[in-house]
């Protein structure tokens, strides 16, 4: 192979990381995939870009072990310098490599999560990564749906997250989540949207009508605010997936979370 064909792909990003930043993504990942971990033979997931420090993967590791302690954590950045500053905090089950969106795998991993890693990139370049990654998910069968990409964002604490569930076949779901005391209203996570659909937050994209709705129903649901922020949210997300393909239920909403269909959600071309 030649140098030209060995670079990773994709550009170093800022590299800004937290202790505890992707808990909500790590948790929701645990509870909802924990099961097509259990099935697979060598269970191996990839924090795509953990920038400059390792906490992310670290943290990954800890939490998918909960749902399957055969998994195996790999933390994969574009940049060697946080490669070899991340090497020390190797453990059984952890490892750090140089790559990019090629993955640098000999397999397939059973989930790949790419967190705050394409908000740098053009909206259009977002396609394409994702059927890159996409392609290097393990294949689903007649067990087994395949692995999953997770690609989304959040703030520099952990309060708020929006993020996109892919398959081997491409987007499945969007996903918002949010400590509920931190919030006004839900509309406030729009600044969080991925890169896929954070351009589209205006007047005529389905990603904008579902906010709005998703306000409206925050609103309707005022009176439930006395008996705290969950019961609030709770109650405006059962109404809220009257009109719209809410896939989850009540112990995710518990979380403060709500689950939707991609199709909804995706752009107007």
């Amino acid at each position: 192979m030649n140098a030209r064909a060995a670079k990773p792909v994709g550009t170093v990003t800022r590299g800004t990381t937290n202790p505890n930043r992707l808990r909500r993504m790590d948790r929701w990942i645990a509870a909802t995939h924990g099961a097509e971990l259990r099935r697979a033979d060598r269970p191996v997931a990839v924090d795509l870009g953990y920038g400059a420090a390792p906490w992310t993967a670290v943290e990954l590791l800890r939490r998918l072990r909960g749902a399957d302690p055969r998994v195996r954590v790999v933390g994969v950045e574009i940049d060697p310098a946080r490669v070899a500053a991340a090497k020390p905090y190797e453990r059984e089950g952890l490892e750090f490599r140089h790559g990019g969106f090629e993955v640098p795998l000999p397999g397939r991993p059973s989930l790949i999560r790419a967190a705050n890693v394409l908000r740098q990139y053009d909206e259009a370049e977002v396609a394409a990564v994702w059927a890159r990654l996409c392609a290097r998910l393990a294949p689903a069968d007649a067990t087994s749906r395949g692995g999953l990409l997770v690609e989304g964002t959040c703030d520099e604490i952990g309060r708020r997250h929006v993020w996109v569930a892919l398959g081997p076949e491409g987007p499945r779901t969007v996903t918002f989540a949010t400590r509920l005391g931190s919030l006004e209203r839900p509309s406030d996570l729009a600044e969080r949207l991925p890169k896929a659909l954070i351009h589209r937050n205006v007047p005529g994209e389905p990603v904008h009508a579902f906010l709005r709705d998703f306000d409206r129903a925050w609103a309707a649901a005022a009176p439930y605010a006395s008996y705290g922020a969950r019961q609030r949210w709770i109650r405006a997300v059962r109404d809220l997936a009257a009109d719209w393909p809410v896939t989850d239920a009540l112990p995710r909403w518990r979380q403060g979370e709500v689950t939707v269909r991609w199709e909804a959600l995706a752009p107007v071309p």
